[in-house]
């Protein structure tokens, strides 16, 4: 939040040495990517909470993920992972979906989310 997320990520690497995430601190570690604005980065650190630490996606995982990617525009990818994911988002997560996509001029998706 501070513009220090890279340096947050080199620290959480080191705590990670050895120690298993839980879904705090790994919510934590999307989030520092989210506000680096480190998109690929973000998406490998998800992949790995998944898959090398075998941590359930909980809605928060999904919905930092969603935020990063509509922060670049990367509307379709967001679309995919909504669809997908087995919960049902939160009236915060929809309003920033539809804002994004504001930002974005996406009318069509917009309309989309807001049905």
């Amino acid at each position: 939040m501070h513009g220090h997320g890279k340096d947050t990520l080199k620290h959480f690497e080191r705590m990670f040495e050895g120690v298993q995430p839980n879904d705090v601190t790994s919510v934590c570690v999307l989030l520092a990517h989210n506000h680096a604005g480190l998109v690929d980065e973000g998406m490998h650190c998800y992949a790995s909470i998944v898959t090398d630490y075998m941590i359930s996606a909980k809605l928060e995982h999904y919905t930092c993920m969603v935020d990063l990617l509509d922060r670049v525009g990367h509307l379709q990818e967001v679309e995919n992972m909504v669809m997908a994911m087995p919960y049902k988002p939160h009236v915060a997560a929809c309003m920033d979906l539809l804002n994004a996509r504001k930002i974005h001029g996406n009318v069509e998706m917009a309309e989309c989310i807001a049905k």
